[in-house]
C-alpha cells in the first residue's frame, strides 16, 4: 500500500511506502512551526517527494522542517535521514491517528479540554459551520492530487 499527500496549493506532493509511529508534540518549536496547539506527525518509510521540492527551515541543529514556499503549508519534520510528515497533509489523515504524545512544560493548559468545547453556530442564522460555509468554494488542491 502507498500513502500520499501534499500542500494546499498542489505545488508539492509526496508518497510513502509505509506509515510508522504517529504522535503529537507539545514543545514550543512545534507549536510555532505549525501555528497550532501542538505538532501532529507520522513517521514514514520509503518516502519520496513526487512533485516539487519543499523549502526548508533549520529549526534546530538536529531538525529541519519542510514547507511549501508558495502556500506556506507545513509538511515535514526531518532529522538524520528520518522523515516525519504532518498528519494533516496526508490525503487520508484518518490513516495516522496519534498513538502517543511528547509532553513538554510548554503544553498548553487547555489542550486536554478541546473536546469539551461547544459546537460553533452562526449567531445570525443559528446554522452550524457546515451550513454556514456550504457555499464557500475551496481553492485547495484535491486530496488525490488531481487538478
Amino acid at each position: 500500500m502507498s500513502y500520499s499527500g501534499g500542500c494546499q496549493c498542489g505545488a508539492i506532493r509526496f508518497s510513502a511506502e509505509r506509515l510508522g509511529a504517529s504522535s503529537i508534540c507539545h514543545c514550543r518549536m512545534c507549536q510555532k512551526a505549525t501555528g497550532g496547539f501542538f505538532g501532529p506527525y507520522v513517521d514514514t518509510e520509503g518516502f519520496v517527494w513526487t512533485k516539487g521540492p519543499p523549502a526548508y527551515f533549520q529549526s534546530s541543529e538536529a531538525v529541519r522542517r519542510g514547507f511549501c514556499a508558495a502556500c506556506g503549508t507545513p509538511l515535514s519534520f526531518e532529522s538524520k535521514g528520518h522523515v516525519g510528515i504532518m498528519i494533516g497533509v496526508l490525503d487520508d489523515p484518518e490513516q495516522a491517528a496519534p498513538a502517543t504524545q511528547l509532553l513538554f512544560p510548554e503544553k498548553l493548559s487547555y489542550v486536554d479540554h478541546l473536546g469539551e468545547l461547544a459546537a460553533w453556530t452562526n449567531p445570525k442564522t443559528g446554522q452550524d459551520a457546515a451550513g454556514t460555509f456550504a457555499g464557500v468554494v475551496s481553492r485547495q488542491q484535491p486530496d488525490d492530487g488531481s487538478t
